[in-house]
């Protein structure tokens, strides 16, 4: 019973960190695989392995080393010094993500609901502060919460989009895809792959200290399958609507529409959801490094943090997203490449191990 569930406490934490505003939108999986019609199924499978390899990867680098916080696996990936260079961009791309986020959560506001932008600014502010004022158990606790109710209702809302409604009234859409997509769908799984991987990196090192080596492993991988699923899930709801939702920012809310009004209440709240669920992911990963660099109480960090993320979430999030993720996406790749040839040397030589050790027992 334990076992099942740490395992279930490590997955809750790595869909939340990766299902955030844009996985919710729908966006993210419009521009990295809707577009590449038939081929972006390819992209969703290739994807999924990805998360559950390099899922299982980290944990079993984070209790090989004893290490609950990413900075120091960085450093020992990278070395001190570009592991120091390589911690301060991923926190300012942490610190950019709050911003970015409590401008989502001021968008849903006032272009859904039709109230201030402001308000859902200063909503999210104070529902992430709430919610983190307990640290680490706080990030943890509200995951547990969060994810499961966001989860179901994507699940609910995709999985009647792609059979609940008839198929003669969509539109095919293998005849749409992006000029010279032929192969591409590679490359974009794997950028997609990297700037999610690298927010989940924060939220997952920290689970190190509440599972088993081998929880921790099989956690993160069934979490990344599970998150495969999701995203192969919403690429076959969203390419039913093809090319209309290739036109809207937040293609989700439209086919959400297209069942019901409720349906699309019911999908602004899941989409809000996953806008707060990863300013945690953010906020979290980014105090936790600041209050240990200046020694301060996480608590005081945690509010000057988030108040001095506010002028930047009064920007459109259009245009932080248009900015801020290509980067963080090449940063990502770095971060993956480094993971795969320290750990995965490591993994491979620890299986040989095993296979050897019963192959000679078995001689035995």
């Amino acid at each position: 019973m334990l076992h099942s569930r740490a395992r279930l406490m490590l997955v809750s934490g790595y869909l939340g960190a990766v299902i955030g505003a844009g996985f919710a939108s729908g966006q993210e999986i419009v521009q990295f695989f809707v577009v590449y019609g038939g081929s972006g199924i390819k992209g969703c499978i290739l994807a999924g392995t990805l998360f559950a390899l390099l899922g299982g990867i980290l944990l079993s680098g984070a209790h090989r080393y004893k290490k609950s916080n990413y900075q120091n696996l960085l450093q020992i990936w990278l070395g001190e010094r570009i592991g120091s260079i390589f911690d301060i961009l991923l926190a300012l791309f942490l610190f950019l993500g709050i911003s970015t986020m409590l401008s989502a959560s001021g968008a849903v506001f006032y272009e859904h609901l039709y109230l201030p932008k402001v308000m859902g600014v200063l909503l999210g502010y104070c529902l992430v502060i709430l919610l983190l004022f307990i640290g680490k158990n706080g990030l943890i606790i509200s995951y547990n919460v969060l994810v499961p109710i966001k989860i179901a209702l994507l699940l609910i809302i995709s999985g009647y989009i792609c059979w609940g409604i008839p198929q003669e009234e969509m539109v095919s859409y293998v005849a749409f895809e992006v000029p010279g997509g032929q192969g591409r769908w590679v490359l974009s799984a794997i950028l997609y792959v990297a700037y999610n991987f690298s927010l989940a990196m924060v939220v997952l090192t920290e689970y190190q200290t509440v599972t088993s080596r081998r929880d921790g492993i099989m956690g993160a991988i069934l979490g990344g399958f599970i998150l495969g699923v999701l995203v192969l899930l919403n690429y076959l709801a969203l390419t039913r609507f093809m090319p209309t939702v290739i036109h809207y920012q937040v293609p989700m809310l439209y086919i959400s529409g297209q069942i019901s009004p409720l349906t699309k209440s019911v999908y602004t709240l899941v989409l809000w959801i996953g806008i707060i669920t990863t300013a945690i992911a953010n906020a979290y990963g980014f105090t936790q490094r600041v209050a240990h660099l200046l020694k301060i109480r996480f608590q005081v960090c945690l509010i000057v943090c988030m108040t001095l993320a506010l002028p930047l979430a009064m920007l459109s999030f259009s245009q932080l997203v248009g900015t801020i993720y290509p980067l963080f996406g090449l940063l990502g790749i770095l971060l993956l490449l480094s993971l795969l040839l320290k750990e995965g040397k490591d993994i491979v030589r620890e299986i040989y191990y095993n296979i050897e050790q019963l192959y000679r027992t078995r001689r035995r």
